[in-house]
């Protein structure tokens, strides 16, 4: 069931990794990068709740989740395909509106998938073991580049927009890897199919592109306590884990290669560096996500999460301060247990707590807590002029000083803070058997 996920996340890694640096190649500015990353969480607010509940309520030949499965992967190949030929920062920036749709079309219902597949029992399990390939889709991709070099290729040789050609090598084996591993899952493991009454429930429901935008109205005014309690965990994560995404390349440019002009040698040795650093965090989640089934038995997915994000949190903060590349792992490892667990637990607490027949449409609604984190980072940080209208607020310039180790000291400080709010979540602790209710 997760290789498609791999092929998923393998598009998120590449995305990660050299989306910032893309736009660097074409000219943007560093206060510019978080509204030129809009696309992610715009595509994220305003397609995973509508294709969530939309794969809730179809009924055709191919599954429920099935026919977006194929679509958004087809987008997603195309995205990746093209991406890399950017002659612009406009073409750069629409094919990642293409990219993102793609990503988030496909997300969602993979989401829902698993907690179809599997019975309540499994889904601590489920969860977590889509977190470990998530770890490892997301370690192949950031490490290629590295590997590419290793075999020969010049890290210096780039087209004539300055973008390197590892860059291109490495989103055209995403293309091919995001379609062919999706198609591989849902070939290999078809969905189950609809029950009588389930399918009778979904055609009872009134039908149109009206019913499903109530239908998430709804769903939003009946979440469940444990969901809106996790709103707030997802703030400060998704904020904390949003900056780093987005500058860490450019702190250890600054830390290690002494250098912020994205044209030198210097600035791609500092890509391939935070390549390597994001492959070995994301090989530290793939161990972590399964280490952490058992923990997250004893002591509950709430705890194990707040503890997890502490780590990440204390890693972040140290990151700015190592001057060496070696020891630049040391903090990683808690960066990795961090992303291990953002991947698995908050949805081991979602899907103990949401309806089964409405699990695509709150599925969509937590991403939304997800991408609105991403949008307030894009919209406080940064600044862009169209010229008739200024959109953000340059934060980034204002009060951080144009440094990028500034921000990764604050996406450590929103990560602990994310921790805090998590252990508010009674929902996801392990309670004591006297405290059981009795069987009926």
């Amino acid at each position: 069931m997760n290789l498609g996920f791999l092929g998923l996340q393998f598009s998120f890694g590449l995305q990660q990794g050299n989306m910032s640096p893309i736009y660097s190649y074409l000219g943007a500015n560093e206060s510019q990068l978080p509204l030129l990353q809009l696309a992610g969480p715009l595509t994220g607010l305003l397609i995973q709740p509508l294709i969530g509940a939309m794969s809730d309520r179809t009924t055709g030949r191919w599954g429920r989740r099935t026919p977006y499965f194929l679509l958004g992967a087809v987008l997603c190949c195309a995205g990746l395909f093209l991406m890399p030929l950017s002659a612009s920062i406009l073409m750069a920036a629409s094919l990642l509106w293409l990219l993102d749709a793609g990503n988030n079309i496909t997300m969602e219902p993979y989401r829902a998938y698993v907690s179809d597949r599997l019975d309540p029992a499994q889904r601590q399990f489920g969860f977590l073991s889509q977190s470990a390939f998530t770890g490892l889709a997301q370690m192949l991709a950031f490490l290629t580049p590295s590997i590419l070099v290793g075999f020969g290729m010049n890290q210096d040789w780039v087209d004539a927009h300055h973008i390197p050609y590892t860059v291109r090598v490495v989103f055209t084996i995403g293309a091919v890897l995001s379609l062919t591993t999706i198609v591989w899952s849902i070939w290999r493991v078809p969905e189950l199919p609809l029950t009588p009454v389930e399918r009778a429930e979904i055609l009872a429901r009134p039908a149109g592109f009206g019913a499903t935008l109530m239908e998430i109205v709804h769903a939003i005014r009946d979440m469940p306590r444990a969901m809106r309690k996790l709103g707030l965990m997802s703030l400060f994560q998704w904020f904390g884990m949003s900056g780093y995404w987005t500058y860490a390349v450019y702190s250890l440019g600054r830390t290690i290669y002494h250098t912020s002009d994205p044209q030198t040698s210097a600035f791609h040795s500092a890509v391939l560096t935070n390549g390597e650093v994001a492959a070995f965090y994301n090989a530290v989640a793939f161990v972590g996500a399964f280490a952490m089934v058992p923990l997250a038995r004893r002591i509950g997915p709430g705890p194990l999460h707040a503890l997890a994000l502490g780590c990440g949190g204390l890693g972040m903060i140290a990151l700015p301060l190592v001057h060496a590349k070696a020891l630049l792992f040391i903090p990683a490892i808690g960066i990795g247990l961090a992303w291990g667990s953002i991947m698995g637990n908050p949805y081991t607490i979602l899907t103990s707590a949401i309806p089964p027949q409405r699990t695509g449409v709150y599925m969509g609604i937590f991403n939304m807590m997800i991408v609105l984190p991403m949008l307030f980072f894009a919209v406080v940080m940064s600044r862009l002029d169209l010229g008739f209208v200024s959109i953000g607020f340059d934060v980034y310039h204002r009060l951080l000083g144009n440094d990028p180790r500034n921000l990764l000291r604050l996406c450590g400080v929103c990560l602990i803070a994310g921790g805090l709010a998590v252990a508010w979540v009674e929902e996801g602790r392990v309670r004591p058997a006297a405290l059981e209710p009795a069987a009926a």
